[in-house]
């Protein structure tokens, strides 16, 4: 999701939750995404998981930004589109179960991701995953170009 204030794009961008990431900032951050159930659409797979992860409806038109590969091998897809959030209302999100502390046996809920943030490009290039800075990219180059 991006918008423009000041004419200047700013990128919604979550941060991942539970005990791994709690305490990692730069190179962490990433578009909400997920997994397509058989037979999805990747854009329906998209717009389902955008709103699993931050409880925001997306809205088109959606413009497409292709694919990357992230370093576990996992391919992402993605797309852009115009929103707007305010920080003051949050998100919501899904839980997944993790045993926590390793080995303990106990099992612990935590959030898909623990906080979402508006970023303007230069900084969403320093908190993004870098596999998925050129969906950045490519989106600054959709908007320069609709402009």
């Amino acid at each position: 999701m991006y918008r423009l204030r000041a004419e200047v794009e700013e990128f919604f961008l979550v941060h991942p939750g539970g005990p791994y990431y709690a305490s990692k900032d730069k190179g962490v951050w990433t578009i909400p995404k997920g997994l397509p159930e058989k037979g999805e659409d990747l854009l329906a797979t998209a717009q389902r998981e955008f709103f699993e992860e931050t409880g925001i409806t997306a809205s088109p038109p959606f413009f497409e930004l292709g694919n990357i590969r992230q370093k576990g091998g996992k391919v992402v897809h993605a797309w852009a589109f115009a929103g707007e959030w305010d920080a003051e209302s949050g998100i919501t999100c899904n839980l997944f179960t993790l045993e926590w502390p390793p080995r303990s046996g106990k099992k612990v809920d935590f959030p898909e991701v623990d906080r979402a943030q508006w970023f303007r490009p230069q900084e969403a290039k320093e908190k993004i995953i870098p596999e998925q800075m050129p969906f950045l990219d490519r989106a600054k180059e959709i908007l320069s170009s609709r402009r």
